[in-house]
C-alpha cells in the first residue's frame, strides 16, 4: 500500500513541476514517505497562511469526514499544500498594493487577464475556498425549496441537471473547474473554466455568480480514483452541501 501511495504522490509531483514550468505557480514541496515512515493525517487547524490579507478558509469538517467519497490524504494534501500555496502566493503578490484591501470577488471581476500570476493565484484561492464551502459530511441528496424549483425550471428536473453537470465536468479537457452559475438574467447555467479561471473573471464563456463548483484538477481525486474522473464526479454528489448552495443562490438576489 505504501509503495502504491508513493507512486501516486510522485505522479502528482511531476504534474506540479509541469505547472511551475507553465507559470501556474502551483509550487508544492511534498516529502515522500519512506519505508520507515508512517502516513499520518493532521487536522485542518494545523495549517495557517503566511501573514497577509487572505486567510485559509477554516474547514468545518475534518480531513477524513468526507470519506469514502473524498479520502483523507487527498483532502489534506489539497488543503495544506495546493490551497495553502495559492493563498500564500496571493498574499505575497498583493502586499503593499491597493488591491490588498479589496474582497477577492472584486479582485477577480476587475482582473487584468494578462497578469498571469495574479490570475492563477487569485483564482486558485477563490475557487478552492468555494469548493470547501459547498461540501459537507453526510450530505448529498437533492436541493430543496427555491433552488429545487429553479433547477426544475431551467433543466427540466434534478436528474437532468445532474446528468448535464456530470457530463460537462467529464468533458473538461485537462485541469479546470465545472460550475453552476446564476447568469445576469437569473437563469442557471452550467459552464467550465480552465486552470484556475472562474465565471467572475472578465471574458468568460458564461459569466455570473457561481453557486456550485467541482474541482477537476487531478490532484483533487487521483489518489483514490486515478484516471476514473467519472467515478469522482459521481462521488462528489454525495458530499454537496445543498443548504450552502441554496444560501449562495439566494445571496445572488441581494
Amino acid at each position: 500500500m505504501k509503495t502504491a501511495y508513493k507512486l501516486l504522490i510522485i505522479s502528482l509531483l511531476l504534474g506540479l513541476i509541469s505547472c511551475k514550468k507553465n507559470n501556474l505557480r502551483e509550487v508544492v514541496e511534498v516529502p515522500l514517505p519512506t519505508n520507515e515512515s508512517k502516513l499520518t493525517i493532521g487536522q485542518p487547524d494545523d495549517y495557517k497562511a503566511n501573514e497577509g490579507a487572505f486567510e485559509l478558509y477554516k474547514l468545518p469538517y475534518k480531513f477524513d469526514d468526507l470519506a469514502p467519497h473524498i479520502d483523507a490524504m487527498t483532502l489534506e494534501m489539497h488543503y495544506s499544500k495546493h490551497y495553502l500555496s495559492y493563498t500564500n502566493n496571493l498574499n505575497r503578490i498583493l502586499k503593499g498594493t491597493e488591491k490588498e484591501s479589496l474582497p477577492i470577488e472584486d479582485i477577480l471581476k476587475k482582473l487584468d487577464l494578462s497578469d498571469t500570476e495574479l490570475r492563477n493565484n487569485a483564482g486558485g484561492y477563490y475557487n478552492h475556498t468555494f469548493y470547501w464551502e459547498i461540501m459537507a459530511p453526510k450530505a448529498g441528496g437533492k436541493p430543496k425549496d427555491t433552488l429545487a424549483s429553479t433547477i426544475n425550471r431551467d433543466f427540466g428536473s434534478f436528474d437532468e441537471f445532474k446528468k448535464q453537470f456530470a457530463d460537462e465536468a467529464g468533458r473538461q479537457f485537462g485541469s479546470g473547474w465545472t460550475w453552476l452559475v446564476v447568469d445576469k438574467t437569473g437563469k442557471l447555467q452550467i459552464t467550465s473554466t480552465p486552470n484556475q479561471d472562474n465565471p467572475l473573471m472578465p471574458r468568460q464563456t458564461v459569466s455570473g455568480a457561481p453557486i456550485l463548483a467541482i474541482d477537476v484538477w487531478e490532484h483533487a481525486y487521483y489518489l483514490t480514483y486515478q484516471y476514473r474522473r467519472k467515478d469522482y464526479i459521481k462521488a462528489f454528489f454525495n458530499v454537496i452541501n445543498w443548504s450552502k448552495v441554496e444560501e449562495k443562490y439566494k445571496a445572488t438576489f441581494n
